[in-house]
């Protein structure tokens, strides 16, 4: 059963809770922001179930809850930025700025960002980019959990990669997508609500096909379209890695297995000044053109859709409707919480907004 949770509601209870672990007001509002968002364009693997793991790791110190976030090197419009192991929301939002801070005076920024921790959905900084009139390509590596293609031991992580650019009166295209099958955080959500995954997602140990989550979090999962996916996770694993100086492979603390080191993890975007290419408003309407005429190449029985274009009517519905949390979450984020009034209790706020399903 889930129960439907305003999503103001649920911002501010986890920050609260985020708050209470040691982070700063501000960036606990940061990291419930980016979580929440992630609920309410529907991809809940990457939302609020993630804070009980994000807690953990901020009491066993693992995390800087006060990181000097700074460019330790800067050549041009490269810049190189140690996130000093600080939260990865709170590292990505600081290097965009300083990135944001350079770009009008010219076109492209290139950051390369190391000594970082899980930075959450991509999407959510690159809707920040695009709502500045920016294009940005982001790259994150991640705790090994895929094999090479041909393989046999887990090397590198599901290497997410992100895109998003304005599109004038549209919302703006983000893709934000794993190199892997599925992203991992879907593996460990079947797990915990004690569910099944599809067949083709990982392989058990022995590298056999399976269903069992639990046994696919012990193996591996797979590469979309098997080498080429492998190729782009490599890709994204040097942009990330190679360039910041992070860590890379195995060497990255897994989130939920390493409690007893930071996590480590780079991440490279470039960010294009719109405007230093194209006039803004003329971008804007070949933008809308080339999406109208996308979606005009469809039958007429079927919908022809744009990158992010479902997420982005999932939070227009799930910010009416309120976000539906399985009652294992909710329970969980309750047990941390220091808030005597339950996440999904009888108060009047909430009397109309949070509805049982």
């Amino acid at each position: 059963m889930k129960v439907n949770i305003p999503f103001r509601r649920l911002e501010e209870y986890s920050a609260n809770i985020l708050s209470a672990a040691g982070l700063p007001e501000d960036d606990a509002r940061l990291v419930a922001e980016s979580l929440v968002d992630a609920n309410l364009r529907g991809v809940d693997s990457h939302g609020v179930s993630r804070i009980p793991i994000y807690v953990k790791r901020l009491q066993l110190g693992l995390v800087n809850t006060r990181p000097n976030v700074r460019v330790v090197k800067e050549t041009g419009g490269a810049l190189v930025i140690d996130g000093d192991n600080g939260m990865g929301q709170v590292v990505m939002q600081r290097s965009l700025e300083l990135a944001q801070e350079r770009l009008p005076s010219t076109s492209t920024v290139s950051v390369a960002v190391r000594n970082s921790n899980h930075y959450g959905s991509g999407a959510y900084f690159a809707k920040k980019a695009a709502a500045a009139n920016a294009a940005i390509f982001l790259y994150g590596n991640a705790p090994a959990t895929m094999s090479a293609w041909g393989g046999r031991e887990r090397f590198l992580g599901t290497n997410p990669y992100t895109f998003g650019v304005p599109a004038g009166s549209r919302e703006p295209m983000i893709l934000d997508m794993a190199t892997s099958v599925v992203a991992r955080g879907k593996i460990i959500q079947a797990d915990q609500l004690g569910g099944q995954i599809p067949e083709g997602w990982a392989v058990d140990i022995n590298g056999d096909p399976t269903t069992d989550p639990e046994a696919a979090l012990a193996g591996s999962v797979l590469p979309f379209g098997g080498p080429k996916g492998y190729g782009i996770a490599l890709m994204v694993e040097v942009m990330a890695a190679m360039f910041s100086g992070a860590s890379s492979g195995p060497e990255i603390g897994d989130l939920y297995d390493d409690l007893d080191r930071p996590q480590g993890v780079g991440a490279f975007f470039t960010l294009h000044n719109v405007s230093a290419f194209q006039p803004l408003d003329q971008f804007g309407r070949r933008m809308e053109n080339l999406f109208e005429a996308i979606k005009a190449s469809g039958p007429a029985n079927r919908e022809v859709l744009i990158p992010g274009e479902i997420e982005a009517r999932a939070a227009l519905r799930n910010q009416e409707q309120g976000i539906a949390l399985p009652q294992a979450v909710i329970a969980e984020l309750e047990k941390l919480s220091q808030d005597a009034r339950p996440l999904a209790g009888d108060n009047p706020a909430m009397e109309n907004a949070a509805t049982r399903k």
